[in-house]
């Protein structure tokens, strides 16, 4: 069986790590795999590391795409993937998540009848203002297979008209749905004890024995807003004087605080010496600054699911989440880019740190639950 696997940012090339892992591992002799990179993030620091500390094969293709508009970038991305396809006749085409290239492989795919196999399937943030919500609800429309981690992510496929208990043949008019666990916690499992060892950024950064706070700020939501931007480092400039803030800063990020946050508020920033503003890091640099976190502060759904993982307490800056289980759980707070509701979040886990992390993820082998799907399904 000939698979042909899409992967454009760095928390997909993190999560087709788990699944090219089960495939050396258990499925060598069933399943080619090809990987396909669409250049979607080109930075080095947020791609290329990512292939060489999880060991991930070199993709077979690279579509240089690079950065553009939502419009631009997408279509490049979609002309690529069809031309691959049409040369390379996969029997699946395997997309994750919810990124442009996620959207241009399901549109590719689709348009000439390639099945589509979607990881991360059924998520939904109820924000279509999110480009990410548009493209995880198309993508679940065109696929064949989907894959949802969670029981939340199966009631909305559910809500939306998805069969589930039906039989095969399936294509994309009869899709089967399955609730697999979360492939991100694969990983991080997988990974934990290798972070320890294989990076030195706790002892680098003098942390040890150090409380403090993981923050990591990315969407353009937030980013290319000036005023939810200043709020979130007004914050900061707030919990640093309780708490070290440990800030690896993503490339929009460390673009726009010179735009978009005002002179008086860059020099509080750059001048305190318990905000540690840091290049981008590797993943297991950033499980490593995870694991030993008192509290991580995210906008992005990724690390809101690891900081889960290793029983951190979690602010979310952002309205909402596709993630709605670790909030209804009570270890994960949304805060918005609201200073008073990011403090009061704050104060909330510092007196009352959370205990109780029931296993909602799954068991940790959901990429072989979905190879030994994938295998066996009968598709037309």
């Amino acid at each position: 069986m000939k698979l042909v696997t899409i992967i454009g940012a760095r928390p997909q090339i993190i999560k087709a790590a788990a699944l090219s892992r089960a495939i050396r591992n258990h499925y060598s002799d069933q399943i080619q795999e090809i990987i396909v990179h669409t250049g979607q993030h080109y930075d080095d620091n947020m791609s290329q590391v990512f292939f060489d500390e999880l060991q991930i094969p070199r993709p077979d293709y690279n579509l240089h795409v690079g950065s553009a508009s939502h419009g631009v970038q997408t279509a490049r991305m979609t002309e690529g993937i069809e031309a691959l396809l049409i040369k390379e006749q996969p029997d699946f085409i395997v997309l994750y998540g919810d990124t442009n290239s996620t959207l241009a492989g399901a549109v590719a795919a689709a348009k000439i009848h390639v099945p589509i196999v979607h990881i991360e399937a059924g998520l939904r943030s109820f924000n279509k203002s999110m480009p990410e919500e548009i493209n995880r609800i198309v993508c679940d429309h065109c696929s064949t297979l989907l894959f949802t981690p969670t029981k939340a992510g199966l009631e909305n496929l559910k809500h939306e008209g998805f069969p589930i208990n039906n039989g095969g043949p399936y294509t994309i008019d009869n899709p089967k749905v399955y609730h697999c666990g979360d492939i991100m916690y694969d990983n991080s499992l997988y990974f934990a004890d290798i972070a320890e060892e294989k990076t030195d950024i706790i002892q680098r950064l003098k942390l040890a024995d150090k409380p403090f706070i993981l923050a990591t700020i990315h969407r353009d939501s937030n980013t290319d807003h000036p005023e939810r931007l200043s709020a979130i480092f007004k914050a900061l400039i707030q919990l640093s004087k309780e708490c070290q803030v440990v800030l690896p800063l993503h490339p929009r990020t460390n673009k726009l605080l010179k735009t978009n946050l005002d002179e008086a508020l860059q020099n509080q920033i750059f001048n305190s010496t318990n905000i540690n503003l840091i290049p981008p890091v590797s993943f297991l640099e950033i499980i490593a600054l995870e694991r030993h976190a008192q509290l991580v502060m995210t906008d992005s759904g990724g690390v809101q699911k690891e900081a889960y993982f290793f029983q951190k307490p979690g602010i979310i800056l952002r309205p909402e989440t596709e993630w709605v289980e670790i909030v209804e759980t009570g270890n994960a707070i949304l805060a918005n880019a609201d200073e008073g509701r990011i403090m009061e979040a704050w104060q909330h886990f510092k007196n009352n740190p959370p205990t109780k992390f029931p296993g909602i993820f799954g068991d940790g082998y959901a990429a072989e639950f979905m190879l030994d799907k994938i295998i066996s399904c009968k598709v037309l």
